[in-house]
């Protein structure tokens, strides 16, 4: 399988500086008090004073930033990553920040139903679903326009990939096959959908088949096909018993001495006894009143 080069990332997550938000939000609110006190006093020095203890305050008050759980804050100061808040609850940062919500959260990717050829130029349907969580958030924001529909775009590949250097089936050939060697082609698959996404900073967690069958053009020949390959088998295992049962029979007629048996007779026993054995149909006895040569 070829193996998927792509860029190496420029940036990583790193967590961001900070300070808890309740005690800042809390020294909001006492700015806040005492300025609405000064205001009272009348004096013009001190409501003044009461003007920029509401202006720090709702300076202050921008950098408070609620972080629910399963999420991250990418945090930047004019255009440049300054890190990330992974810390659920509520958190104070630079005011000057701007802050872009992104989810960590686990999520499911399930590929449209797509037409492909596989490695013998069959037509297949085949669709996947991959399971992913955005685990560098850094990469997810600054190395791909929209990390999400990038994961969808690079499964849609990979699916088609996998799809096209594998058989749908291999006949009883030694090679692996897309509807017989289910896992070990859903682990190859997870491996380079893993690949084409680490760039972005995804973590694939886990990847499987939900569709795979022949186009609606062939289906009805394929179908034919496996129930051709499905009698022919059964059949050989038909004739392959009935030669043991007819190889155990002669053997214990020899051994209690029942009937002595010539080649003529025995090679008789034997075409009667897999007519009988290998018979798609019940035989109908035939009682024999002269000889054995009759």
């Amino acid at each position: 399988m070829t193996e998927v080069e792509m860029p190496r990332p420029k940036v990583g997550e790193r967590t961001a500086a900070g300070a808890p938000g309740w005690p800042m939000l809390g020294a909001v609110l006492v700015a806040l008090a005492a300025a609405v006190a000064l205001f009272f006093t009348g004096q013009p020095a001190l409501i003044g004073l009461g003007v920029v203890l509401i202006v720090a305050a709702a300076v202050t008050s921008v950098g408070l930033t609620a972080v629910a759980p399963g999420e991250a804050r990418v945090v930047q100061l004019l255009g440049r990553y300054v890190g990330t808040i992974r810390t659920d609850g509520l958190r104070w940062v630079n005011p000057l920040t701007t802050r872009r919500k992104i989810s960590t959260r686990i999520r499911n990717h399930e590929t449209e139903r797509t037409k492909v050829n596989d490695a013998e130029g069959n037509p297949i349907e085949i669709s996947a679903v991959v399971v992913w969580q955005v685990e560098d958030t850094a990469k997810a924001v600054f190395e791909v326009d929209d990390f999400a529909e990038f994961v969808a775009i690079q499964t849609e590949t990979a699916v088609r990939h996998i799809a096209g250097i594998y058989p749908y089936d291999a006949h009883g050939d030694e090679r692996l096959s897309l509807r017989e060697n289910a896992d070990e082609i859903t682990g190859r698959l997870s491996e380079e959908i893993a690949a084409r996404v680490e760039s972005a900073g995804v973590r694939v967690i886990e990847s499987r088949i939900t569709r795979l069958s022949y186009a609606p053009e062939i289906a009805q020949a394929m179908l034919r096909r496996q129930q051709a390959g499905a009698v022919v088998a059964a059949r050989q295992r038909i004739v392959d018993g009935a030669v043991g049962m007819v190889e155990s029979a002669l053997n214990q007629l020899a051994e209690h001495d029942v009937v002595d048996l010539d080649e003529e007779r025995k090679a008789a026993m034997v075409s009667n006894l897999l007519v009988v054995l290998c018979g798609d149909r019940d035989a109908q006895p035939v009682v024999n009143t002269g000889s054995l040569y009759q």
